[in-house]
């Protein structure tokens, strides 16, 4: 039993990185969709079932920060977490993301055992040994 994964990024190399670096963590994807923006990947949870969502802060048409906001008022931060990864830092832009419901925020580059940590925490999956 695999998890649904949305990447959102409007680097199509730091999609794949991600992409490549979830594989690495041993957690079991069923599927993976990516998006180049947050209109695109609302336009995705609308029509697909989404475990967890990946996504930049900055992006063209509509960043990260105006998509956890759409998906605020439309109700689906409530049933998708979503973890920022992103390079830029700042405690305050943390703040304001956590304050939105953002599960987590991880600054890039990124490696398998942080994302495999957080995932593994955030959908509450426990090892199979």
């Amino acid at each position: 039993m695999g998890i649904k994964v949305l990447i959102v990024d409007d680097s199509k190399i730091v999609r794949k990185v991600v992409s490549k670096t979830l594989k690495l963590t041993g957690i079991s994807i069923n599927e993976t969709y990516n998006a180049s923006n947050g209109q695109v990947a609302l336009e995705i949870m609308k029509k697909e079932w989404i475990d967890i969502v990946f996504t930049d802060i900055n992006m063209p048409e509509m960043d990260g920060v105006a998509m956890i906001d759409q998906m605020q008022a439309e109700g689906l931060m409530e049933t998708i977490p979503v973890v920022v990864i992103s390079t830029e830092g700042s405690e305050t832009r943390k703040k304001q993301l956590t304050e939105k419901g953002v599960e987590a925020y991880l600054r890039k580059p990124i490696t398998p055992e942080k994302l495999r940590d957080i995932v593994k925490d955030i959908l509450e999956i426990k090892d199979e040994n």
